[in-house]
């Protein structure tokens, strides 16, 4: 009778037919004693002790079923893993077992209760007294062996890419781990976690394009924040010693492996405090969580092994593009001269709009994929690093420093510049900046300089990529396979 339809139409068919007989196929709630997990140590643990084996209610999705006449092997999985079940006609009842056989179907959410014993084979199974269905599925589930090869249904439809793939899970589980870990570091140290705005009147805090959007019950433009770095030493001004948070920002910008319009972001503050120290508190806190998350301070990364245990690496940015470029840029001080140099020695890089922004460029298609063992690049130019404090032995760079590691830039930090006077000063450049044509160019905070004119100590800041730390600890070079609902082109 099911002959020529789908499989959709056929679990339709069962769907009926499973509500005629006056069964709800997706009642509230479900009876369960055990995960899965714990009904295999309980077992184990009656084994080892000679008790009687126990009985459970356990649940999950039907993941196989082996029919063989009148018995039935099956697995269910939860979040805890699977356990195999044995359905038996005489055990059930010849209808319940053949309305089982007809109308269950793999991907089934059920509820089954019975005794635990160990087959043959060793694998501790459930022998089945009741069972109930739990939720119907009309949609057939991702091949079992090949799973989802497609990329695009892999992030569109991340459900069935969790469905289909326990890899996938422990990506998320182990990103989990180290956002708990990064917590419990920062709180044994003593930092706050606060929360700051996220749709602000004058965004801030780094270099990028921002987001735009209207309220309008108070007809004013908004902007989502690309960063929450000006809130957070707001805080500092105001009495806290150490904060931080952790939190969404938004840059609008391009999509690729390294970038997510939408993405989570570390920053922390600490007053009286400087770049040594954040480069101190980085590479212990990193540390901490690669030995939470992964159980060692060693892990492999794309075939390299990477050890992250402290001290890291310090190079000043000048050096680093000296050595690997073979450009001292200090020696070519405006954009046509550094550019020219460039291209005189034929480095494959994109023009930029400013002399800064090439000596990034050079940084991070040069040096940037080389940096493979932990390291702090330090000492940037100022006219990139507008919220940042000079080095008194180098006004023409300031106290700051990137974190790279597996070849991926993974955070920055600096020495807050606290003189409100010079703050300005900062923002007027990036204000020409902008007349020039520079989209990313920092605008003017006058809020900010007041909280600056009243008073920030000596602080230094940092902050951290959850999804690039998380690329790193999990071995993927697509921000999109950490991301559980990456942005994506409409389908339209």
């Amino acid at each position: 009778m099911l002959e020529g339809f789908d499989q959709v139409q056929q679990r339709r068919l069962k769907l009926e037919r499973i509500r005629e007989r006056g069964v709800d196929p997706y009642p509230a709630r479900a009876r369960r004693s055990h995960t899965a997990s714990e009904a295999i140590v309980a077992f184990d643990e009656a084994e080892a002790s000679g008790n009687d084996a126990p009985t459970v209610q356990v649940s999950g999705r039907l993941r196989a079923i082996r029919v063989m006449g009148k018995s039935t092997f099956a697995h269910i999985e939860d979040g805890s893993g699977r356990i195999q079940l044995y359905l038996k006609r005489d055990d059930l009842g010849e209808e319940v077992y053949d309305v089982f056989k007809r109308d269950i179907d793999v991907g089934d959410f059920i509820g089954v209760e019975g005794y635990l014993f160990r087959t043959r084979t060793g694998e501790v199974t459930v022998r089945v007294e009741l069972f109930e269905l739990l939720t119907k599925t009309l949609h057939p589930l991702p091949e079992k062996w090949h799973g989802l090869k497609d990329i695009e249904t892999r992030y569109r439809r991340r459900y069935l890419d969790l469905i289909a793939s326990e890899d996938v899970r422990e990506i998320f589980r182990t990103r989990t781990r180290i956002v708990t870990a990064m917590r419990t570091f920062l709180d044994d140290q003593g930092f706050v976690e606060v929360e700051t705005p996220t749709l602000q009147s004058i965004y801030g805090g780094a270099m990028a394009r921002p987001f735009t959007t209207h309220h309008n019950a108070l007809d004013m433009t908004l902007f989502l924040r690309i960063s929450d770095e000006l809130y957070l030493k707001r805080l500092i001004v105001g009495g806290f010693e150490k904060v931080y948070e952790i939190c969404k920002d938004f840059r609008n910008e391009g999509v690729s492996t390294k970038h997510n319009p939408e993405f989570t972001q570390m920053e922390c503050y600490w007053a009286y405090a400087d770049y040594s120290d954040m480069m101190w508190l980085t590479e212990n806190m990193v540390a901490f969580i690669a030995e939470q998350a992964l159980g060692s301070t060693q892990f492999m990364f794309q075939g390299q092994m990477v050890d992250v245990t402290p001290p890291w690496r310090r190079w000043s940015l000048r050096d680093a593009i000296l050595e690997l470029a073979g450009i001292d840029y200090m020696d070519f001080p405006t954009l046509e001269a550094l550019w020219a140099e460039v291209q005189r020695r034929e480095l494959h890089v994109s023009p930029q709009p400013t002399w800064g922004k090439l000596i990034e460029e050079l940084l991070g298609e040069i040096v940037e994929p080389t940096l493979i063992q932990p390291t702090f690049v330090k000492d940037y130019p100022i006219d990139i690093s507008p919220l940042a404090k000079a080095s008194s032995d180098d006004p023409q760079h300031v106290e700051r420093f990137e974190i790279f590691v597996g070849g991926l830039e993974s955070g920055n930090a600096y020495s807050e510049l606290n003189d409100p006077l010079v703050q300005r000063e900062r923002f007027e450049q990036q204000g020409l900046g902008a007349k020039a044509g520079d989209d990313e160019a920092h605008p003017m905070d006058e809020d900010y300089i007041l909280a600056l004119m009243h008073g920030m100590p000596p602080t230094g800041g940092l902050g951290i990529g959850v999804d690039r730390l998380t690329m790193l600890f999990t071995d993927q070079t697509s921000i999109r396979e950490v991301i559980l609902f990456p942005h994506m082109r409409s389908e339209d």
